[in-house]
């Protein structure tokens, strides 16, 4: 098995820093069969197959991070742990239970709340509240991630994911910015899709008051 440090750079890939593309044609990209034959190849020790599952999965996991903590250079040692993890522990990723794509990047999750020492502060408010409201913010429908296409615009909404608590800017993350499913999302976090639609409402309710706050200060 091929040392981590040779595989390409997170830094000398083109896909990595200020790349919009979704997450979603990443997450369908292999078939069940495909990806279960990579993942064959990757347990015998074959260092193609973990460049190629490098090479397609690594730019969606930067960005997973990036978005969740801010910082490049968090978001690069996510990267690295979470590929050090499956070379070093080739046997824990299951196709029964989902794509690969997920599995990563629940393994991204970890890290990243581990870098936020984010876990002991999880609330289960949301978890309570079942489906939750489905119903948006009226004015959340005037669709405010794809109308703010200013620089500074798109620094504030930065900023205003950057400041919903972890377990919410998450889910904002991965459906509003990565364009997720629910159930894609769901996969990744480990819980019910109507958890991710509640978690999801009140994010959305949150960002919206942090924005229209933000704007009111400016």
């Amino acid at each position: 098995m091929p040392d981590f440090q040779e595989l390409p750079n997170p830094q000398g890939t083109t896909q990595h820093r200020g790349s919009v593309n979704s997450s979603r044609p990443y997450l369908e990209a292999v078939g069940g069969s495909a990806e279960a034959e990579l993942y064959c190849r990757l347990q015998t020790g074959d260092e193609e197959a973990l460049a190629i599952i490098y090479r397609k999965h690594q730019a969606p996991v930067y960005r997973f991070a990036l978005r969740m903590t801010g910082s490049e250079a968090t978001a690069e040692d996510v990267v690295q742990e979470v590929f050090l993890g499956l070379i070093r522990s080739p046997g824990g990723f299951d196709p029964q239970r989902g794509t690969l794509g997920s599995y990563l990047f629940g393994m991204a999750r970890n890290q990243v709340f581990r870098s936020l020492g984010a876990w002991k502060h999880l609330s289960l408010d949301d978890e309570r509240d079942g489906e939750g409201n489905e119903n948006e913010p009226a004015a959340y429908n005037l669709d405010v991630l794809t109308e703010m296409t200013r620089r500074e615009q798109i620094e504030l909404l930065r900023q205003a994911v950057l400041s919903l608590p972890p377990h919410y800017r998450e889910v904002v993350v991965l459906c509003d910015l990565d364009e997720l499913s629910y159930a894609d999302a769901a996969e990744i976090l480990g819980c019910a899709i109507g958890t991710v639609r509640s978690r999801l409402h009140r994010a959305r309710s949150l960002l919206l008051e942090r924005l229209n706050r933000s704007r009111c200060v400016a």
